[in-house]
């Protein structure tokens, strides 16, 4: 388009495109008739312009070109996982995590017949065994090469999620120390924070004072060498406030850079997103689909490395092929029908995200340097700080959902009175507490339609 018909008109301000909308509101307030206050104590305004901005903000680093399909396969046998994971391989998935269980297992087994070089492999285990995970290397590697095989291991999620260590914290530790120099990776867990309730401002804060954590033990530990070169991972869970969780992955990046330039560390970081379980449902299942969808885009527009999609039926259906196959053909259609991998970095330049990035980095932050300044991040869970902190705001947002200020379709509003679910729960969908003697208090995830969910299910059974 030519330029000369730009300068036929004039460039308009911020101030003036406020001024005209207060000139059609006829009186109304402009505060509070357009601007409304997140949870993360955001102001979101019906515009935004470049005049917000100083200078222009720079080029992110993230490459949604290079974006991988991931699956994740629970292994219970390693001879069925393989299997399950060539035949996802074969139906378009790029890369597989298996989480593991118990160490009782044959990896040789689980990873036969997989190319390691094609297919992003990573082994989330549930377990703690440095032995264990020199024999995955080992399998692994090959002509004095590094074993392409990502292990995820995260001592101090296991600490937040379960309440205690794998063992005890000294032992926890030399293992995991022993882990890192064999590995050069470092995996941190801030799904549970999101499943959990906590706000995207506490989400980013946590990760960083998690990661923290790991840098302040380990930076006496590694070389330069393995500084620099160090693999980090952070596990995300995509909620359903959409341009608000593509910024979070966007300041996940800055925050992660700026906190590793302090230990000269790697200032690069990958990022495995997941859905989150927290506005699931069991009625009205299918929409589940439609949520799935909107958080992969959040996902792959925040510059996720890999995206792992959670089944429509997860919740109360063991693993099947169908729920695992439509996950699957989800980012299949994104990536190839909908071309969500032709461009690096689509949210850069947009004047809304690059404002939310802005403010969610600048408020994480600052609560990430109240955490360090009152004890550090371990220190708080001890003492039930971190713990209490996501109860409120979990509260506040199940306040908003009973009062059908959050909104779940199928579930507290347009309900199906037809809907009936007694009979397909494989598995239960709710929350559960074993009663266990613990170091800290655990945090524990619950979705938001639980207790509604629960109170059907009981008027199912009142009407048999």
């Amino acid at each position: 388009m030519s330029k000369v018909l730009f300068n036929e008109f004039d460039e308009v301000s911020a101030k003036a495109w406020k001024q005209k909308i207060q000139a059609d509101l006829k009186g109304a307030d402009y505060n509070d008739s357009l601007i409304w206050r997140t949870n993360e104590h955001i102001n979101v305004k019906p515009f935004y312009h470049r005049d917000d901005f100083e200078t222009l903000p720079e080029t992110s680093h993230s490459k949604a070109t290079k974006w991988k399909i991931c699956q994740t396969i629970n292994v219970e046998n390693e001879s069925a996982a393989n299997l399950t994971a060539r035949d996802a391989i074969e139906r378009g998935a790029e890369s597989i995590i298996f989480v593991l269980n118990s160490e009782d297992i044959s990896v040789n087994n689980l990873l036969t017949n997989i190319d390691l070089i094609t297919v992003n492999v990573q082994l989330k285990c549930k377990f703690l065994s440095d032995v264990f995970i020199e024999q995955i290397i080992d399998l692994t590697s090959s002509n004095h090469e590094k074993s392409p095989v990502l292990i995820h291991t995260d001592i101090i999620g296991h600490l937040a999620k379960t309440g205690n260590w794998f063992t005890s914290l000294k032992d926890d530790h030399n293992k995991f120390e022993a882990v890192i120099k064999k590995t050069n990776q470092l995996s941190i867990n801030l799904s549970l924070y999101q499943n959990a309730g906590a706000t995207i401002v506490q989400q980013l804060a946590y990760s960083l004072g998690h990661a923290n954590e790991y840098l302040n033990h380990f930076s006496d530990i590694l070389n330069d060498e393995e500084k620099t070169s160090l693999n980090v991972t952070f596990n995300v869970s995509i909620g359903s406030n959409y341009f608000f969780e593509i910024a979070k992955l966007r300041a996940l990046r800055r925050l992660w850079s700026t906190l590793a330039q302090e230990y000269n560390v790697n200032t690069q970081c990958s990022i495995i997103a997941t859905p989150s379980k927290r506005n699931k449902t069991i009625y009205d299942y299918n929409v589940n689909m439609l949520r799935t969808t909107t958080e992969c885009m959040s996902a792959i527009l925040g510059g996720a490395n890999a995206v792992c999609n959670l089944p429509y039926d997860s919740l109360y259906h063991n693993s099947n092929e169908f729920g695992d196959r439509i996950s699957r053909n989800q980012l299949l259609v994104l990536k190839n029908e909908s071309y969500f991998d032709k461009v690096n970095n689509p949210a850069d330049g947009s004047y809304y995200i690059e404002s939310l990035t802005d403010q969610l980095s600048e408020n994480a932050l600052e609560l990430f340097k109240d955490i360090e300044a009152n004890g550090g991040f371990l220190d708080q869970l001890k003492t039930g700080t971190i713990q209490r902190k996501i109860k409120e705001s979990a509260l506040k947002e199940q306040n908003d959902f009973d009062a059908k200020k959050v909104v779940l379709l199928g579930t507290n509003k347009h309900p199906n009175s037809a809907d009936k679910m007694k009979n397909e729960l494989e598995i239960s969908p709710f929350l559960k507490i074993d009663k266990r003697k613990t170091i800290i208090e655990p945090i524990l995830e619950k979705r938001l339609a639980e207790n509604m969910e629960i109170n059907r299910l009981k008027e199912e059974q009142s009407t048999l």
